[in-house]
């Protein structure tokens, strides 16, 4: 199967790295040194249309497919930026294209696709559950215009920058159904009504990567704001997750193509002992091995993304995606940082954020441990060694 891009896939390619120049390094390392929102690199895509591709033509949006928008994301990463500002913008589309009502998608995907409102924001996991989804207790409780939704969410990014937020809850105790999977629901949860009802809390982290902790009380929500059926839940935001895992693993991608052609460039031009370091072959064999791991992780994330677009599973391939991508990027990260040196570790070269940036997919959306134990146990039929957990 060949996955190279055609020549309008190309000039999508190409229109975002003209964007992505007018944000250079310097402007990267401010805004990590200030752990700032990069708002004005987001408004610059929003208003280039490359946050609505996933968005159907009829809704404003581009009506592209899974294909063109890791396109987007791993340009973005390749040209030294951070996709992670805005990628959910489009992760969040799995779920709300698929499963959404006909009113929901005329009321809110033409506002998203003229960057009127923002949905960069989706709350899945929770403190007690982790990666075991099917254990979150944050509970939306039936009324009669709605529901009342109480709990507790962690890691939830950019609620701060976001309008709207998919919210997945129980609808059903877990002690109440057949399967631990069934009786969740999902929300479409517009921010600016919920007034008091949500607190969040940013939680600092080692990169900038705006996360919150959200503390949910007694957030009223009319009944129109169920995305799909109620208690299908789970496999409706699994169709966000997978795009998540597809989308992160371009954006892993990318980071290893940033950190290779940095690599390369230091190794011919830095001369020790008489000779660029990059003739040593203790050098270029790194730099080489981590320009073929990243092509091999390419190669198993376009598989991932034609099989989203053609809507047949594609849990396994989403999640292998998302491991090797994930990985590639931190071996080339590792790389780049023993190819650099002492230089590596200066902030003005930049490797030393990408660096920090790139470790942060070896554990989420889903860590690489327990995307392993499910193509054990999914792929290879062997027997479970974890519970049903977010992943498919």
């Amino acid at each position: 199967m060949d996955f190279s891009l055609n020549d309008e896939q190309e000039r999508y390619r190409q229109g975002v790295r003209e964007i992505c120049t007018k944000f250079p390094d310097s402007y990267w390392r401010r805004i990590d040194a200030e752990k700032r929102y990069p708002e004005e690199f987001v408004r610059a895509l929003t208003t280039g249309g490359w946050l609505s591709v996933l968005i159907p033509a009829e809704y404003g949006g581009a009506g592209l497919g899974m294909f063109e928008a890791c396109i987007v994301l791993e340009e973005i990463n390749a040209s030294g930026g951070n996709g992670a500002a805005c990628h959910a913008q489009m992760y969040t589309m799995g779920a709300l294209l698929r499963h959404g009502s006909e009113s929901q998608k005329r009321r809110y995907l033409p506002e998203i696709a003229a960057g009127r409102l923002r949905l960069q924001s989706m709350a899945v996991t929770e403190p007690e559950a982790g990666s075991d989804t099917s254990r979150i207790a944050t509970f939306a409780q039936k009324e009669a215009d709605g529901y009342v939704v109480n709990g507790q969410k962690v890691f939830t990014s950019r609620v701060q920058h976001s309008d709207l937020l998919l919210l997945l809850a129980r609808t059903r105790r877990v002690d109440d159904v057949a399967r631990k999977t069934d009786g969740l629901s999902l929300f479409l949860v517009d921010l600016r009504q919920a007034g008091s009802a949500i607190e969040v809390r940013p939680i600092e982290t080692m990169v900038n990567h705006e996360t919150n902790a959200m503390f949910i009380t007694d957030l009223h929500l009319p009944a129109d704001a169920l995305v799909g059926d109620e208690g299908a839940g789970f496999r409706q935001v699994l169709d966000g997750l997978n795009a998540e895992r597809i989308l992160i693993a371009s954006e892993s991608i990318g980071d290893a193509r940033w950190f290779v052609e940095r690599s390369v460039a230091y190794a011919r031009e830095r001369i020790v002992f008489g000779q660029p370091i990059g003739a040593n072959q203790g050098v270029q064999f790194p730099i080489a091995r981590a320009f073929m791991r990243a092509q091999a992780a390419s190669l198993m994330r376009w598989q991932a993304a034609t099989r989203f677009d053609a809507g047949k599973s594609c849990g396994a391939e989403a999640n292998m995606a998302k491991l090797l991508a994930s990985e590639a990027a931190w071996e080339a990260a590792e790389m780049a940082m023993t190819t650099y040196g002492g230089s590596g570790m200066a902030v003005e070269t930049g490797i030393e954020r990408k660096f920090r940036e790139a470790r942060l997919y070896l554990v989420a959306p889903v860590t690489n441990n327990l995307v392993t134990a499910y193509v054990a146990e999914h792929v290879l039929g062997l027997p479970r060694s974890y519970g049903t957990g977010g992943s498919a």
